[in-house]
Parts: structure tokens; C-alpha cells; sequence
């Protein structure tokens, strides 16, 4: 299923993402197509404006993706296959099955 919002990245960040965590931010953006996705605030990195966590699963397992929503698009931050995310999405979903 291909994600229907506007999507927006910096190059150089998705670089270093795909260096650091194996994920680009194409990847990324398919965990906001999942139904069960599970939405939050990011408060560790919300400083200068709102930030939010998507953690969805996508092909390769559950995929947690920090972004901003600016005038109807979502900007990727960041994106891993983090523990955290996935037990969450885990215990969340467990309760709608």
C-alpha cells in the first residue's frame, strides 16, 4: 500500500539515517500507511515546536519514525527498528486483537 500524505525529508539526514539505522526515509513513510499505527507526541524532542512519534509495522518489522506535520505535510526526522516502538506497538495492538 502506497501512504497517500505529503512527505518531505532532508537528503543529508536520510543519508545518515540509512548509515546509522539501515532505514531511509522511503522506507519510513510506509509506517504511517498501517492501520494499527500508534501515534504520539515526541516530548524529548519537541524544543522549538511539536514533534511526534509514528511507530507501524512495514515490511521488514515494527518501525518507529520521529516527524513534525507543517502545513499538511510530514517531515521525517528520524526512523529505526528501535525496541521501544516495537513493544509498544506491541502491548497497544495485543488490547485490539
Amino acid at each position: 500500500m502506497q501512504p497517500t500524505a505529503s512527505f518531505d525529508w532532508d537528503e543529508s539526514k536520510d543519508i545518515g539515517n540509512q548509515d546509522k539505522h539501515g532505514v531511509s526515509f522511503s522506507e519510513a513513510q510506509h509506517a504511517f500507511s498501517d492501520p494499527r499505527r500508534i501515534i504520539l507526541r515526541d516530548v524529548l524532542h519537541s524544543a522549538d515546536e511539536d514533534r511526534f512519534v509514528c511507530v507501524g509495522r512495514v515490511g521488514r518489522g515494527t518501525l518507529t519514525v520521529r516527524f513534525t506535520y507543517r502545513d499538511g505535510i510530514i517531515r521525517i526526522h528520524g526512523a529505526g527498528y528501535w525496541r521501544k516502538g516495537k513493544r509498544l506497538y506491541d502491548e497497544k495492538n495485543s488490547l485490539h486483537r
